[in-house]
């Protein structure tokens, strides 16, 4: 939602014509850069629907892939279930993708209407006024519904309504200051279910509080919430020009996401020659002070006439807009990007999951068609082999707690380093309030200063310990996600062997990372010094005496204030962090349970079916074969459909 920036921003310069040295894209414009021609537009585009086109026919096969394993398992046993589940957690992530792209902009550059003009109609509220720092996450739904998420994750009022108009009047009431000033209603932030189009494949607007947030802190909000992203739109406009404020957010956000894609606003104002001004202006201030490529594309928009264009379904004014390109390139383009990504991935998966059920019949199998005495010497060795690899298992746990043990160490050591740097910090800012006010410093005053100073100073370090404890978590854990699937990958190997059955050998498992979908999180840091009682013997002493009193007591209170916030802010790290290791150990075991019954218990369940039905293998081989054929047949399709 659009704000303006706490304190008046100072522009970097004023535009004047320049000549363009680089070759840039600009998008939506007739300007001098190298996308110049309706031609070269085009072919752009084309590329992305064809792109677009092949990711969706890609989709088509891989669900049908999906659809004949789930029908060819459903012919075999009970013991299959594990891989039903399996291919039923992938069909819904494949479903479920989604493409998270945050849409930043300051007060007043055209954000609300941009962000109205792509869903169709006006929605989200538009204000002269400042909006609060409540962002609102908009997917795909079936209906038009707005639910509202207060702090703590309390689902709060909800509205569903085709009525435009309704819905950005109950918005209005979570999103404005003047409903909801200085967010008393403790809103965390807004879900928006939409059934634009745009929002299909998994496409999710984020209107962020951005720039120039009513509350600064929740700038540092942002920045964290964009690592989680998948790209950034940046949004500005000709008048008034960039300013420092915006280019130093830019250089913060270039930092957090992979790709930010940025939108020259309000173009419609300006006649051919001022927009070609803009459009040079803008890429300069970008490259050399924005920390922008030099082929970074650029769109060039009126979002006002965009969504009269939606409203009137006016085909002519939405290209004119700039914002079907917007529409067509950039959503589509990237979406299709991490579709693909996606889609590989699942087929790897997928593959390894027929390859396991594969072994299972195969072992199945042989265990029907050879001699029992053979087989209960091989079952023997096999077994031997299973209790090596269950000590190995066992040894990867303990190896785990000392890990989990470490890491603990250094939550403890970061929260004494933040613990003396929120000291040092705090006490400056008192510091500067007595110089500021002198004699006329009072309680309420420093508490106002510390107000405005703690949730800044600690959500930027709370992002800053994060990213480096992630980084930490991820290099510790992902030797341990290596050695077990070794240890999965001896027991498939072992019982190849010993049943004289080709091995097919799986891929490791992605590096482990601390991943998360993008979700917002107000953290209600503690910056109330507490109440001391006026006391009338200081009232009789001189303003000197007096205000030397007051220091020390905001002293000793301010130590109070950072042991509060840090040792919250510790303690919630202590909690995840054992969360974390708690759940990693129970992906172990199971991921062990799940090999040990893909091999083991296959051969037990073959022998108990011979001592009960002889009379009946024979046919159990023959029908075992039939699927194994067209399991395998599956799993050859798949092949091609990864990437070589």
């Amino acid at each position: 939602m659009e704000s303006p920036p706490k304190t008046a921003s100072k522009r970097l310069m004023t535009p004047t014509k320049v000549s363009s040295p680089w070759q840039g894209s600009v998008m939506g414009t007739t300007s001098e850069f190298s996308l110049t021609t309706s031609c070269d537009r085009s072919a752009l585009l084309c590329t992305s629907v064809i792109a677009s086109q092949q990711a969706a026919a890609q989709q088509t096969e891989i669900r049908k892939a999906l659809a004949s394993i789930q029908e060819t398992l459903g012919r075999v046993g009970a013991e299959f279930a594990t891989d039903h589940q399996r291919i039923a957690a992938l069909q819904e992530r494949l479903e479920e993708d989604r493409f998270h792209l945050a849409v930043l902009g300051q007060f007043k550059r055209g954000k609300s209407t941009l962000l109205n003009a792509l869903l169709g109609e006006a929605v989200l509220p538009s204000s002269v006024v400042p909006l609060t720092s409540i962002p609102t996450f908009i997917r795909r739904g079936p209906v038009r519904r707005v639910r509202v998420v207060h702090r703590g994750g309390r689902t709060g009022a909800e509205l569903s309504s085709n009525n435009p108009d309704e819905l950005a009047a109950f918005l209005t009431q979570f999103v404005t200051e003047g409903a909801n000033p200085n967010n008393i209603k403790q809103v965390s932030h807004v879900e928006f279910f939409h059934p634009a189009p745009i929002l299909h494949n998994g496409v999710v607007l984020i209107d962020t509080p951005g720039i120039g947030s009513t509350f600064r802190h929740n700038t540092e909000a942002t920045l964290n919430l964009l690592t989680e992203c998948d790209a950034a739109l940046f949004l500005a406009s000709a008048d008034p020009p960039l300013t420092e404020v915006e280019v130093d957010f830019l250089k913060k956000v270039q930092a957090k996401v992979a790709r930010v894609f940025f939108i020259l606003n309000k173009v419609d104002y300006l006649s051919e020659n001022d927009r070609r001004v803009a459009l040079d202006f803008f890429r300069e201030v970008l490259v050399r002070h924005g920390g922008a490529a030099n082929a970074t594309p650029i769109f060039a928009t009126s979002a006002i006439q965009g969504l009269e264009a939606k409203r009137t379904q006016d085909a002519a004014l939405w290209s004119k807009s700039g914002l079907a390109e917007v529409e067509k390139h950039l959503l589509g383009f990237l979406a299709t990007g991490k579709t693909r990504a996606l889609q590989e991935a699942i087929c790897r998966k997928v593959h390894d999951v027929v390859a396991d059920s594969l072994l299972r019949l195969r072992l199945t199998i042989r265990s029907l068609q050879m001699p029992l005495a053979d087989l209960e010497e091989r079952v023997r060795t096999f077994e031997r082999k299973l209790k090596d690899v269950e000590q190995q298992r066992v040894a990867t746990g303990d190896l785990l707690e000392g890990d989990r043990k470490r890491l603990a160490s250094v939550v403890e050591s970061e929260a004494e380093r933040l613990r003396q740097k929120a000291h040092r910090h705090l006490l400056a800012v008192v510091r500067e309030c007595f110089s500021r006010h002198r004699d006329n410093c009072d309680w309420e005053t420093v508490e106002n200063a510390l107000t405005d100073g703690v949730p800044d100073f600690f959500e930027h370090e709370l992002g800053e310990i994060l990213r480096g404890f992630s980084d930490q978590v991820a290099q510790t854990l992902s030797p341990r996600q290596e050695g077990i699937d070794d240890l999965a990958e001896s027991i498939r190997e072992a019982a190849s062997g010993i049943f004289d059955i080709a091995h097919q050998k799986r891929e490791r498992s992605a590096t482990f990372a601390m991943t998360r979908p993008p979700h917002w999180v107000s953290h209600e840091w503690s910056a109330t010094l507490g109440a001391i009682p006026a006391d009338v013997f200081d009232r009789l002493l001189p303003q000197p005496l007096r205000q030397s009193r007051l220091r020390k007591r905001v002293m000793a209170q301010v130590e109070a204030l950072v042991v509060r916030n840090v040792e919250n802010l510790r303690w919630a790290l202590l909690q995840d962090l054992d969360d974390l290791f708690r759940r990693f150990r129970s992906d172990i075991d199971a991921r062990f349970e799940d090999t040990r019954s893909a091999t083991l218990g296959a051969i037990r369940a073959a022998k108990t079916q011979r001592a009960e039905r002889q009379d009946l293998v024979a046919k159990e081989i023959v029908r075992l074969q039939f699927v194994e054929a067209d399991l395998q047949g599956i799993g050859d399709r798949l092949l091609t459909l990864i990437p070589r």
